[in-house]
């Protein structure tokens, strides 16, 4: 073998199906870490780990550790951004999906508040803030492999099928709980809730597997030669962009808000409320996670050839329009509407905002401040949405005993916030007008990369 065949050999072009692959495997293992714990405290964390004798109180504690996970999430985003903008993305890959793995695994090992008391909650508490930590890391990241290798003509999809990780861990994270619905209440209480958990080992060693043979992206690696790196990367994106930040958490909150209301103050709200079978409700959020495996792509391609702006006021209006419907549905107990409610909200209300978000957030942030613009402005959204958000719909609902208007008033304003915030930015596209963000495409850089055919 000669020295230029050897070069070859050692430079295989990557396609960009594998650079996607990889960014949305290991994103669809964060998120079902993340997302088994919502569906834990949902259902059986404040029976074994916040017993009180009032029921409200303890299922109010058990959500409020959701709360905790999202707090730690910016701090993981400036802590791991940092060192994604000057280290680069493929190092703080490996490291959040390894510290999401572990800390998901100790909670399935973890001793009840009746065997050691007082420890149980702290050491959950403890394992949640990792897991926040871990997915305040892994977002940019993952989304930047996919965009700063994509063409620019194209990023919005391909940065729409990173994004498809978080309904693909959903899925299957209910599913696994769905399929434990079948065993009896004694049963899942003592050990079928844990299984959940320590299957995640499994899929941490498939996902670290396929992101170890996945390379740097070319954005980072110009940044590199150009001596481009700031020393201080998420003080210099503060300082700098601080109108895109707030534009950033703004587009963001809703979003969240009303996944996270659908499915964790809605599952609880199904089945304690209203007495829904579990196996119903997890079943119906399922299928609204198999919808936005079809809307999220959909609408993250069309935002390449109509803008990111139009789209994401498209999933506002949306969201406005369905608030009152959807619980409406929920609340008629009929399993056909129930699940048709959950459904739609899901692929509709969510899909359209998520599917354009990954490309909308990163290109309002120059390449060498991408990884902490992108993560800061996604993360910061997170304790108010994610965390005290569906904290409120639980208040909400049991003050106003079972009413569930207060609720769907509280996600218009929050879309309503959302509106003037996608007003106030720019467009993105390239196929619409230059991006503000400055996501050159580099010929030299791109044409390590093997389109797929």
């Amino acid at each position: 073998m000669n020295q230029r065949s050897a070069g070859r050999t050692a430079e295989r072009p990557v396609t960009m199906r594998t650079i996607v692959a990889a960014s949305a495997i290991g994103t669809t293992i964060e998120w079902y870490d993340f997302l088994i714990y919502a569906t834990a405290a949902s259902l059986v964390l404040n029976t074994l780990f916040f017993p009180t004798h009032d029921p409200l109180i303890g299922k109010l504690l058990a959500i409020g550790t959701i709360g905790v996970g999202f707090f730690a999430r910016p701090l993981g985003a400036i802590i791991l951004s940092h060192y994604g903008d000057r280290l680069g993305r493929k190092s703080m890959l490996i490291l959040t999906l390894v510290g999401m793995g572990v800390a998901t695994m100790l909670i399935g090992l973890l001793p009840t508040y009746e065997t050691i008391g007082i420890a149980a909650p702290i050491l959950l508490v403890a394992c949640r803030l990792v897991q926040g930590i871990a997915v305040g890391g892994e977002w940019g990241g993952a989304v930047l492999m996919a965009i700063e290798h994509a063409p620019p003509e194209k990023r919005g999809y391909y940065g729409s099928i990173v994004q498809i990780g978080f309904p693909l861990g959903m899925a299957l994270g209910t599913a696994s709980f769905f399929a434990l619905a079948y065993l009896d209440n004694a049963q899942f209480m003592s050990w079928g809730w844990r299984v959940p958990f320590l299957a995640s080992a499994l899929l941490v060693v498939v996902g670290t597997f396929i992101r170890l043979r996945i390379e740097e992206t070319p954005d980072f690696k110009k940044n590199v030669r150009e001596g481009k790196i700031a020393r201080f990367p998420v003080l210099e994106t503060i300082k700098r962009h601080p109108k895109d930040l707030l534009i950033g958490l703004g587009a963001r909150i809703t979003e969240i808000s009303w996944i996270y209301v659908i499915t964790i103050f809605g599952l609880s709200y199904a089945v304690t409320n209203l007495n829904l079978p579990r196996s119903l409700v997890l079943g119906a959020i399922a299928l609204g996670a198999v919808g936005e495996l079809i809307t999220i792509p959909l609408f993250g391609a069309l935002s390449d050839r109509l803008g990111r702006r139009p789209i994401y006021m498209l999933g506002c209006l949306a969201a406005i329009a369905l608030s009152f419907p959807i619980f409406w549905g929920i609340g008629t107990r009929d399993p056909m509407i129930v699940t048709l409610s959950f459904v739609i909200g899901m692929s509709v209300g969510h899909g359209i905002m998520y599917g354009v978000q990954a490309s909308f957030l990163s290109e309002m942030f120059p390449s060498n401040l991408r990884y902490s613009g992108a993560s800061l402005g996604y993360q910061l959204a997170a304790p108010i949405g994610g965390g005290l958000v569906p904290l409120a719909a639980a208040a909400l609902v049991g003050g106003m005993h079972g009413a569930t208007w207060p609720v769907s008033l509280l996600m218009i304003a929050i879309a309503l916030v959302t509106m003037f915030a996608v007003m106030t930015a720019k467009e993105t596209a390239p196929a619409i007008g230059p991006p503000t963000g400055v996501l050159p495409r580099n010929v030299t850089d791109q044409s390590a990369i093997t389109r797929p055919r």
